[in-house]
């Protein structure tokens, strides 16, 4: 629960840059669904030089904070505890602050990904592929290994990330086959296809698409559809969208600042989408 506050509580994403965030949008309708009306979450730019001075002038009032890049790692060394989840990747994407004042770090983004699957059907799979080999990657691999027994195949563009990608394999037990990224037309074959690229990167590999593809979880959702998605679903395959993964981690969000559960998931994701739609 969050601490009693003798000002109206307060969240706020934090992250550099920020202006982007859907964040707020997606609280501030779980707050009006849910009738936390003195509630306010807010967007900050902080970037990792900025950081620890910001959080330190937060008051009685804050009851957390989401974090986005640069600052998932950095915040660690600013918490009290961080949970086993979010220590998997060294990745903290929420920080809760408890009644006794502690600073409590979690990753919603892990169980965010199979939440986002789960509601497309999708809960046990046998093989998988990512594309891509940068902080998502790594927390998709993690939500994989939750879900996928068999082996992951990762497409990467460098062998930096290659030996990255193999330690987190290591740490977190799972079964991995690092492919060179000329190869990733192959991963399309596969029962699940993660895609953690920036934009613009799979765009060649549309063209690649099986014409009975399986499903894709893209993590982008602006621009949305990405020519991967688009084409994925004009051949009839299942795709989960960058926006389902961003809604279903701030539900949990949500219900960890809160301590209200569930987080209203319909009327997130509603505002959500129309917020895009306003770009």
């Amino acid at each position: 629960m969050p601490p009693p506050a003798t000002e109206a509580p307060r969240a706020a994403v934090l992250g550099s840059p920020i202006a982007h965030s859907l964040s707020p949008v997606l609280h501030r309708a779980a707050y009006a669904e849910l009738g936390l009306t003195g509630w306010s979450y807010d967007r900050f730019e902080v970037g990792e030089a900025t950081l620890q001075g910001f959080v330190e002038k937060l008051g009685p009032e804050w009851a957390g904070l989401s974090l986005t890049m640069p600052l998932k790692r950095a915040v660690i060394p600013l918490l009290d505890e961080v949970s086993e989840t979010a220590a998997s990747v060294e990745a903290v994407n929420t920080v809760v602050f408890t009644e006794d004042g502690r600073r409590v770090g979690d990753n919603t983004d892990i169980p965010g990904i199979v939440a986002a699957l789960r509601e497309r059907g999708i809960e046990q799979i046998d093989s998988a592929a990512i594309l891509g080999a940068g902080a998502t990657a790594s927390s998709a691999l993690a939500a994989l290994s939750r879900i996928c027994p068999g082996e992951i195949a990762v497409y990467v563009r460098s062998e930096v990330r290659a030996a990255e990608m193999r330690q987190w394999a290591e740490r977190l037990d799972v079964a991995v086959r690092i492919a060179d990224w000329a190869d990733a037309e192959q991963g399309l074959r596969a029962p699940l296809v993660i895609s953690t690229t920036p934009a613009g990167v799979t765009d060649a590999l549309a063209r690649s698409v099986p014409e009975r593809p399986a499903a894709l979880f893209d993590v982008l959702y602006d621009p949305w559809p990405t020519e991967l998605a688009a084409r994925w679903s004009a051949y009839g395959g299942a795709v989960v969208s960058g926006l389902d993964l961003l809604v279903h981690q701030a539900v949990l969000q949500v219900e960890l600042m809160t301590g209200l559960a569930p987080a209203p998931l319909d009327a997130m994701r509603e505002a959500g989408e129309r917020a895009l739609a306003a770009r």
